[in-house]
């Protein structure tokens, strides 16, 4: 497992495991926002990605390592986690550990030009998203019966099937285990939006989710059902912490796989009118 080091360069060059390095995040910041800390996180274990001091299998060190390592809380630690899953730098195995994945070269990462109109709306959607079912998972986490776990184990067993099958059907029971989890709350007015917005809450029912995370259907699908369980577990455990950030993660990777993909579809076409 890669290490982390607080070392600067003048220390023992004895520890040679790959380390993210300190400079990435000053100590003495603890007033600095969140998001700002975990951007300079973000920026630092990528700079090591790309320039292989993390190598494509290496397990990152865990979120309590993290956290006493450079004095940041877990919030900080699962949002700087959260937007490296989502430039595909690495990925989460439930129970298992994070792991850097090797490089996709040559794939395009972008939006079709015509679901650009799609992919803004859909954005505009899951920042909805993020706010309500952030929460409503911390709430089912406290007030959900055997019942609930119940359906949302059946949703996410459904799910799984349709991935085996080639993923063409998964919507469906995509939407019903973020339907259950409302259902959870115990507050009909979270299962009453989310009935209202229904099956079109779920972004690749609009866009290609699959082309913009630069993976097959079947791939794509099984990172979601990863995330989803990371959810159902906190929700099973009764950790409303966890739910919350579970869920925020989730909903977060797709927002930025598809800001990031919007930036480099209007980028690509900016060049090309320029020439």
């Amino acid at each position: 497992m890669a290490t982390l080091s607080t070392a600067r360069s003048g220390d023992n060059p004895a520890v040679r495991a790959p380390a993210v390095q300190a400079g990435a995040i000053p100590r003495g910041t603890t007033r600095r926002r969140s998001r700002s800390l975990a951007h300079e996180l973000v920026e630092g274990i990528g700079a090591q990605i790309h320039t292989q001091a993390l190598k494509p299998g290496d397990k990152l060190p865990t979120e309590a390592e993290i956290m006493q390592s450079y004095g940041v809380s877990r919030t900080v630690v699962r949002e700087a986690l959260s937007r490296l899953q989502a430039g595909g730098l690495v990925e989460t195995r439930h129970g298992i550990g994070t792991f850097v994945l090797e490089p996709r070269p040559g794939q395009s990462f972008g939006i079709e030009p015509g679901d650009l109109a799609a992919a803004v709306d859909v954005m505009a959607v899951l920042e909805l998203r993020i706010s309500l079912e952030t929460e409503s998972a911390g709430l089912a986490a406290q007030r959900r019966t055997d019942a609930h776990l119940a359906e949302m184990r059946a949703a996410l067993d459904a799910f799984e099937a349709n991935v085996v099958n080639g993923g063409g059907q998964a919507v469906s029971p995509d939407f019903r285990f973020h339907l259950s989890i409302a259902h959870a709350t115990g507050n009909r007015y979270f299962a009453d939006i989310m009935s209202h917005l229904g099956a079109t809450l779920i972004p690749r029912t609009r866009v290609n989710s699959s082309r913009v995370a630069q993976e097959d259907l079947p791939q794509y699908l099984r990172r979601v059902n990863r995330e989803h369980e990371e959810i159902y577990s906190a929700i099973a455990r009764g950790d409303s912490e966890s739910a919350r950030a579970a869920m925020r993660i989730h909903l977060t990777n797709s927002r930025e796989r598809l800001r990031r993909a919007r930036e480099a579809t209007q980028a690509a076409e900016k060049s090309g009118k320029s020439r």
